[in-house]
């Protein structure tokens, strides 16, 4: 999982993991949406690689790129449980949730209620 921080503590590798859930791209499509140099982009790909949140595929002369979308799910899951409580959902996916149930009226209510209590409404 170190990896995996380490590869979305950077904004330029969150862009093109974000870009990427939109599916699967080219090196060429990914520098220009990322705004950066195919030297830059071989970096930040790689520690995208290295974490397992991006798999590449040859076709032809040009190599494909997608998310993982396991191991992004599985990062995201964790780093949601840091937050709060995650609750488990038929999906697979968690869901944040409060622990305990509390109803909370507004100060205007309250308000509302006193002033009829007091005859003042």
């Amino acid at each position: 999982m170190q990896e995996g921080y380490k590869a979305i503590a950077d904004p330029t590798r969150r862009r093109i993991l974000k870009y990427l859930r939109g599916g699967e791209r080219n090196a060429g499509e990914l520098a220009e949406y990322a705004g950066i140099g195919r030297t830059a982009l071989s970096h930040h790909l790689m520690v995208l690689k290295m974490a397992d949140l991006v798999r590449v595929e040859r076709r032809g002369q040009f190599q494909v790129y997608s998310l993982n979308t396991t191991v992004f799910q599985d990062l995201l899951t964790e780093i949601l449980g840091w937050l709060g409580g995650l609750e488990p959902s038929s999906n697979g996916i968690g869901q944040i949730g409060q622990s305990e149930e509390y109803s909370v009226e507004s100060e205007l209510e309250t308000e509302g209620n006193e002033e009829e209590k007091n005859g003042t409404l």
